[in-house]
């Protein structure tokens, strides 16, 4: 059994996240401990006690998920067990990166910081919006985006899994895109919390200067194959991960088709971090997938649990 870590995404985040893990592994404790030093200010304290409107501010929630995820894999890899991929959702596509060795945990740390401080004021620049429409499919709801143009712009900015894709872009144009779904059928449409329309040609200012961070960063290779979001196709050597990472503020994530590509693959998964979306996702694709999640010691030793149950190869990566 090979097995594929997923690192979900911006949203996930909650007060509480990683404390109890921190508590009981030590390994777990000094991811904390590192991104209080890397980032100069108590983020642990954040992430365990909140509040969770500050907790949620892009500029927060992005390190705070990389922590978590990071401690979450810290636990795993110390009882041996290794990946064959890694894959994130978005701000997750970094903490894959540190799983897998291409960039060192404070780098990153520090990066999504500036990551989420970049996306929060192209926010403020040009203000968007974001919504998920369920019970259509990609291309209907690309067409439905096309549709709306005339009102400005609108795109498919996450494909999940089927019947299932975040549209963003500016206001009027995800609305007159939303009551389009509507009309052709969708089951819900879902305006989402969020600071800015990501994932759409309103964070170009963002990416830009995320592009001159990714520069600047100590990118290596990775020590296994990274599926990145703007391409679902796998990247390991240190100059296509910073590409993939510059292109996919701009991008959409193509989220259902890598974790096509690695159910085909004969991947099993494990989410790290808090919640159990991607773990849905991966259901929603393939409900027979083998999937589990580590976010405290509880769900910790379920999946040590049962790994050990599924093949003792899952030790070998």
């Amino acid at each position: 059994m090979k097995l594929a870590f997923l690192f979900p995404g911006q949203g996930a985040q909650k007060p509480g996240m990683g404390r109890a893990l921190a508590e009981t592994h030590p390994e777990a404790a000094a991811v904390f401990e590192s991104a209080d030093r890397a980032l100069g200010f108590p983020l642990s304290q954040l992430c365990w006690e909140g509040p969770l409107e500050e907790l949620t501010q892009s500029m927060n929630a992005q390190p705070a998920l990389l922590t978590h995820g990071v401690a979450a894999w810290r636990t795993l890899d110390a009882a041996g067990i290794k990946p064959s991929w890694a894959a994130g959702h978005s701000l997750g596509e970094y903490t894959a990166c540190v799983a897998t060795g291409a960039i060192a945990f404070e780098e990153a740390v520090r990066l999504v910081r500036r990551r989420g401080e970049l996306m929060s004021k192209a926010g403020r620049e040009r203000p968007g919006a974001m919504a998920a429409i369920l019970g259509l499919d990609q291309a209907q709801v690309e067409a439905a985006c096309a549709e709306a143009a005339p009102a400005g712009v609108v795109v498919a900015a996450n494909d999940n899994a089927p019947g299932q894709v975040v549209i963003s872009g500016e206001v009027p144009a995800v609305e007159r895109a939303c009551e389009i779904a509507r009309e052709r059928g969708a089951k819900r449409v879902i305006r989402l919390e969020v600071s800015g329309a990501f994932h759409s040609p309103l964070m170009a200012s963002a990416s830009r200067e995320l592009e001159e961070a990714l520069d600047r960063a100590r990118i290596g290779d990775a020590s296994c194959p990274i599926l990145a979001n703007v391409s679902a196709e796998p990247v390991r050597g240190a100059a296509e991960i910073r590409d993939a990472l510059k292109r996919q503020l701009l991008g959409a994530v193509r989220w259902r088709s890598t974790m096509t590509t690695l159910q085909e693959a004969g991947a099993a998964f494990v989410e790290l971090g808090p919640g159990t979306v991607l773990r849905g996702l991966v259901r929603a694709i393939d409900k027979q997938a083998r999937v589990w999640n580590v976010e405290d010691p509880e769900t910790l030793q379920a999946t040590l649990a049962g790994l050990s149950a599924a093949t003792p190869v899952a030790r070998q990566g």
